[in-house]
């Protein structure tokens, strides 16, 4: 019988290990072995001096949680999570597969601004903080119903993101040596959407799922099926 990879569930800016804790309550009642890790560029301590962290600081703890796995590892990445996968998974043996959700799928020297257009300010330092009326968040990072009490409980737990890593860039590119596959979801209303179909193009095969930016939150028991056939 083979053995089931370990699925490493990274979360996307401002959020945490517990967006994906309904996704890994549908995957363990099918047997799959899953860890989420909490990235520090999403900041829970507003004090905390410069220079914060950001892709690298990221990228660091990614890598520790592949390489704490006694086995395969399939690494799945929400929306920002794509930067740091990128960079955290090259060179990783481990790794069999990339899942980017809804992601960013960056080159060397392309970072997740970057990919927007966004010029890079002067200083990374400081924080950006989860609301932006101007682009529908935090709202957009769920199905857009602020009158949802599960959307409004899940807002409440949105944290601040570093500018660092806004804009730091990989320092190696996993996807070009690691099959991947990309997530679509057929509702995203953030601006990581407006770039979906030129992420996708780098990835071996593309997936749609029913849902909003994070489907595997709105849509737990579908997305653990589909990501069940991509893994295999």
């Amino acid at each position: 019988m083979a053995i089931k990879p370990t699925l490493l569930l990274v979360h996307g800016g401002h959020h945490g290990a517990w967006v994906w804790e309904k996704l890994q309550q549908e995957l363990a009642g099918d047997g799959w072995p899953t860890v989420a890790v909490d990235l520090p560029s999403a900041v829970r301590d507003t004090t905390a001096p410069e220079p914060l962290p950001g892709v690298h600081a990221d990228a660091v703890v990614v890598r520790r949680a592949i390489d704490a796995v006694d086995g395969p590892v399939v690494v799945v990445a929400h929306s920002y999570a794509g930067v740091p996968v990128t960079e955290a998974a090259a060179g990783a043996a481990n790794v069999v597969r990339l899942v980017y959700v809804a992601a960013y799928v960056p080159d060397l020297g392309e970072s997740m601004f970057g990919l927007h257009g966004v010029p890079q300010p002067p200083t990374l330092d400081g924080l950006r903080p989860a609301a932006n009326p101007d682009i529908n968040l935090p709202a957009a990072f769920f199905d857009g119903d602020l009158d949802n009490p599960e959307t409004a409980a899940a807002i409440a737990r949105l944290v601040p993101q570093t500018v660092r890593g806004d804009f730091e860039t990989p320092t190696a590119v996993a996807w070009k040596t690691i099959p991947s596959s990309y997530v679509v979801p057929e509702n995203d209303i953030s601006i990581t959407g407006l770039l979906a179909d030129q992420m996708a193009a780098r990835t071996t095969a593309v997936h749609r799922v029913p849902g909003n930016h994070a489907p595997f939150f709105s849509h737990p028991k579908e997305f653990a099926a589909l990501l069940t056939e991509i893994v295999g």
